[in-house]
């Protein structure tokens, strides 16, 4: 195992990090919403879905930051190491466990653990978990 070292970014990272808390605490403050990316976008798939209004603004401002971000310094170079299809198919299976999972990292991992809520802490180690796995096989036994 190696680390990129070039491509470590504390600043761009702590910033993002900071804003992902930040948005998380003001929808709670003021919608009482907690901020779980998939409960958003899946309220904006159900037809005259309640709270249209704020789920918009809400991924709007994930799209608009790094726009704003490229203002005043160049964005982290993004470095797939998986081909398209592989990426497509990671996406639909991290749906499908969100769905099962009644969440994803940022509902649980952000704003569940921060709520000390024993579920996101038992789903959080599951996510972890998960991943270390999936890497594990897809690089040191498939070779990919």
């Amino acid at each position: 195992m190696s680390i990129a070292w070039d491509a470590f970014t504390p600043w761009s990272s702590l910033a993002g990090g900071v804003l992902i808390g930040l948005s998380a605490a003001l929808l709670i403050l003021g919608s009482g919403r907690v901020a779980g990316i998939s409960g958003i976008v899946g309220g904006l798939l159900k037809p005259g879905g309640p709270d249209t209004t704020w789920r918009l603004a809400f991924l709007g401002g994930l799209l608009v930051a790094p726009l704003l971000w490229r203002l005043f310094a160049a964005l982290p170079e993004a470095q797939p190491v998986a081909g398209g299809g592989m990426l497509v198919v990671a996406g639909l299976l991290v749906g499908i466990g969100t769905r099962y999972g009644s969440g994803c990292t940022s509902g649980h991992g952000v704003c569940g653990l921060s709520r000390l809520s024993p579920r996101s802490l038992v789903a959080t180690l599951a996510f972890m978990g998960a991943g270390f796995a999936t890497v594990y096989v897809v690089r040191h036994l498939l070779g990919a």
